[in-house]
Order: structure tokens, then C-alpha cells, then sequence
């Protein structure tokens, strides 16, 4: 059976988690495309059409990308921190003219994990903080370790954590250890979610290093040939230690159904032919974990009750549950085999999340007043619709339609210090004339919550007209300012 993106798709392959997809009403569904790559140092390559499935008539709501090994010597490091890395200006221009916006990016060292939206759900996109633990060399050395993402989609918490483990056949144990020193070390705010496995959603994925154990390189290769991976599974590292390691079994993964992703001859599809000879294993991998049910109280013993307020918290964290369940099911699991650049091949995890959403209105709704130019000073106009925790740090951003993210904005105003009029229900600002691009363009409002870190407001497109005075002094393209060349790019 084929997918519509052209992967195969088995039966056995619909994995879904401890909770079945079934059909509720006013519920939403979504598409959540995921990807694990180690980029072993290299330079990313000029297409990542197949990698992203840019050609599939159904597109992902939110695209999460995690990479590994990214090349982070230290004079490339430092540049990479002044200006965006390749790989995350690759994947923001190949996602941006298509309606994405980057809503978070981490990255430590070789360790890099960016989150993509479609801007219809960025202003219900909150909560976001990202983290990240080190675990190489005595855990001072970030080549290996865990960064993660969290945020808060239409109410639910979910999390990512992008790791790179520790290598090699015989440190299958180190591996678990590490994850589960990621797992107690990695904090958020607020409380309520303040670690990783408080979150409704987990996806736990990348360069987890796991090895096939006991079977011979002629066994190993005859299985990947005829396509008989099922023979292997039994002594794959991560699921032996699944048997026996708790924390592993609220993971679920899909089966691996396509052949291992580790170790190639670069820019072929022929393992390691070098005098190391590794043996192929499936290093990269896409596991979630779906948040177990609270017991109710009634089944808990008294002795574990601290306080009647647990049992408060337990009975409204239930009815939540049941108010606003969160489903999650795989639709594909496989790898990428075009991609030749690294020794690994990418792997690709494609997901529908149904869930019911906890809030459907933006909490700030944002809109240009009247024409805009650069022949006069231009108005905005905003009101909360929510409350939320507005602060004399929040701002308006112009950007250019098909911003690629927060940062790309044309200019801004601050709501306060340009707050020209107010009442009870709209604020109105200004913006400079001399701060609007001369030569106009398709552009959007967007409010920023500095509390929040994110955008919670988005204006419907608009049109910048192009300055009659410019025109009519014959300004040529070469002696407009940088945000005009910007908006005209």
C-alpha cells in the first residue's frame, strides 16, 4: 500500500498509542511531519523537497525538525550564533513561501531542533521555552546530550527532545542512563508541566545510538537484502532494553519496517565499506508518549494522598482529560534513502494528533487603519480579546508575507510608547512614515508578547502602497534603505 507522499505504508504500520483514534465530536485533527537526521558535519544538500514531502497534496500543520552532528567547529559556531545556521536557513526558505513559520528553534552545539507552524495556528502557539543537557565528557561537552522545545498547541502541552546518545555496541545501558539524566535534568515553567514527562505530548527522537547485538555482518545484510527486518528486531538494543527499563516502556514507536539507517558509504546506498566495517543499525529513531490517565481517586490508596488538595488537582486534571482528550496516531515510520550527504540516512515519522481545542480565539486581534505608505505615518489598531499578561515589552512587527520568523520584521512599533489613543476595548498606535518600506509590498500585523515569547496576534494581509513622492522624485531601487530592498527581495 502506498501513502499519497509515495512511502509504504503497512497495515501493521497504523501504530496508535495506549488510547485509540476514535471519532468525537468538535474535534480537530492535525498533521505533524517529523524528522531525525545525523548530518555527520556535512553541508546540507541544495533540495529538500523529498525530505519535507513539499509535493504531497496533504501538508503538515507543523513540521518538527531535529538534527544531529551539525558541523559546530568553533570558528563555524561562533558565525552560526551571529547569523543562521545553513541548515536552518535551508529549511526556512524552503517552508516559508509555503506558509510556515519557525516558532522555535535550540540548538547546542551539533545538536540543532527547530518547530514550524502554518501561521493560521501560530497566535495558539504559547508557553514556549526550549532547554538543553549535555552528557559528553563527563557531561561539560555538548556533543552529545538533549535540547528540547515545549509549547502549549490550542491548550495541550506537548514536548520534543532531540538526543544524540552515547555510541558504540557496548554502551547500550549508558544510552538509557542518559536519557533518563535528560528526563530529571531538563525543567520548565509553569509548575504544572515543569518536567518533560508532565507533558501531554512527548515525542523523544534522533541519534539514540542503539546497535543490533549478536548477529553476524553476513545475517545482518541478507535480512536488510530480502527485506526481512522482522528478523532483527528481537536484537535491536533499544527494544531489548524496553523490556526491562520502565521508563522505556511508556514509549511507543512504530515498527521498523524499513531497512537500518546507519552506517553508509556516503552519497550511496552501500554500508560501511571502510576497515571499521560497521554494522548497519537503526540509530535514528521517533518514539512519543502519550500522558497515562490520572487513576481516579477513589482507586488511590489514602496513605499516597499528601493533602485533600491532591486529590483536587487529580479530579480537575481528570476532568480536563475528559473534556479536552488528545489522541495520536502514526501514519508512517520509514527513512529517506536519497540523501547521500551523511552517513546516516534521515528518518521520517508522519503523525494526525486529534485533539479538542481549549481556546479557538486569538488573545490580541491586530489590524492596519486606513492606507499605508511612506508618504504619511500609518496606524495600528489592536484589542485584547483575552485576558493575558500584556507589558510595556510588547510590540507590533510589519513583516513581509511569507516571513520566515519572529525575527524577520520590516520594523516595529512599541504598544506603549507609541500608544497614540486608548479605551476599553482598542488602543490605537502609530507608526513612523520614515520606518514604512518605500517601494510597499503584501505585508501582515503582528503583535508580540513579551511575557509569553510569541506572537498572539495576527492582522489579515495588507497592502503597503508604493510612495507616489518616491516615484515621483525618481528614486531608483540602489538609494532605498535596507528595509525597502528587504520587503522588495
Amino acid at each position: 500500500m502506498e501513502n499519497d507522499d509515495g512511502t509504504k505504508e503497512d497495515t501493521q504500520s497504523q501504530v496508535n498509542n495506549s488510547v485509540s483514534m476514535e471519532n468525537c465530536c468538535n474535534e480537530d485533527t492535525f498533521r505533524l511531519h517529523m524528522v531525525t537526521w545525523n548530518v555527520a558535519t556535512a553541508d546540507p544538500p541544495d533540495d529538500i523537497s523529498s525530505l519535507l514531502h513539499l509535493n504531497s497534496p496533504k501538508t503538515p500543520d507543523l513540521y518538527v525538525i531535529g538534527l544531529q552532528e551539525v558541523y559546530a567547529a568553533p570558528h563555524r559556531f561562533i558565525i552560526d550564533m551571529a547569523v543562521e545556521d545553513s541548515w536552518s536557513h535551508l529549511f526556512m526558505s524552503s517552508l516559508a513561501p509555503r506558509g510556515y513559520l519557525k516558532v522555535s528553534s535550540v540548538r547546542m552545539q551539533g545538536l540543532l531542533l527547530l518547530v514550524f507552524s502554518k501561521l493560521a495556528h501560530v497566535p495558539f502557539i504559547r508557553d514556549i521555552q526550549d532547554t538543553y543537557t549535555r552528557t559528553g565528557i563527563f557531561g561539560y561537552w555538548g556533543n552529545k546530550g538533549g535540547v528540547s522545545i515545549r509549547l502549549s498547541f490550542y491548550g495541550h502541552m506537548l514536548c520534543f527532545l532531540n538526543c544524540h546518545l552515547a555510541a558504540h555496541m557496548q554502551y547500550a545501558s549508558q544510552r538509557v542512563d542518559e536519557f533518563e539524566y535528560i528526563l530529571d535534568t531538563q525543567t520548565f515553567d509553569p509548575k504544572e508541566s515543569s518536567h518533560i514527562l508532565d507533558h501531554k505530548l512527548v515525542f523523544w527522537f534522533g541519534d539514540l545510538n542503539f546497535r543490533i547485538q549478536d548477529h553476524g555482518m553476513h545475517f545482518l545484510r541478507n535480512c536488510i537484502t530480502s527485506h526481512k527486518f522482522n528478523l532483527l528486531w528481537s536484537k535491536d538494543q533499544l527494544t531489548m532494553m524496553k523490556k526491562k527499563e520502565a521508563v522505556l516502556q511508556e514509549f511507543d514507536e512504530g515498527p521498523l519496517d524499513f531497512q537500518p539507517t546507519y552506517k553508509f558509504d556516503r552519497f550511496s546506498d552501500r554500508y560501511d565499506s571502510s576497515g571499521k566495517m560497521r554494522k548497519p543499525a537503526w540509530t535514528d529513531r521517533i518514539l512519543w508518549r502519550v500522558k497515562p490517565k490520572e487513576p481516579p481517586p477513589e482507586e488511590e490508596k489514602d496513605e499516597d494522598r499528601d493533602s485533600g488538595l491532591d486529590e483536587k488537582n487529580t479530579k480537575q486534571q481528570q476532568e480536563e482529560e475528559e473534556e479536552f482528550p488528545l489522541r495520536l496516531k502514526q501514519d508512517s515510520y520509514t527513512s529517506n534513502m536519497e540523501y547521500g550527504v551523511s552517513d546516516h540516512k534521515p528518518v521520517i515519522g508522519i503523525f494526525t494528533l486529534e485533539l479538542r481545542k481549549m481556546y479557538e480565539t486569538p488573545l490580541v486581534r491586530v489590524y492596519a487603519e486606513g492606507e499605508w505608505s511612506a508618504d504619511f505615518d500609518a496606524m495600528v489598531i489592536y484589542s485584547p480579546l483575552q485576558p493575558f499578561p500584556s507589558s510595556a515589552w510588547d510590540w507590533i512587527g510589519l513583516y513581509k508575507v511569507g516571513f520566515r520568523s519572529v525575527s524577520d520584521y520590516i520594523t516595529y512599533t512599541w504598544v506603549k510608547d507609541d500608544e497614540v489613543s486608548f479605551n476599553d476595548e482598542l488602543t490605537q498606535v502609530y507608526v513612523s512614515k520614515d520606518e514604512i518600506p518605500v517601494l510597499g509590498g503584501e505585508c501582515v500585523l503582528c503583535y508580540y508578547c513579551s511575557t509569553l515569547q510569541c506572537i498572539v496576534g495576527i492582522s489579515s494581509p495588507f497592502k503597503v502602497q508604493e510612495s507616489k513622492v518616491a516615484v515621483e522624485e525618481g528614486l531608483a531601487p540602489e538609494n532605498i534603505n535596507g528595509l525597502d530592498k528587504a520587503t522588495a527581495s
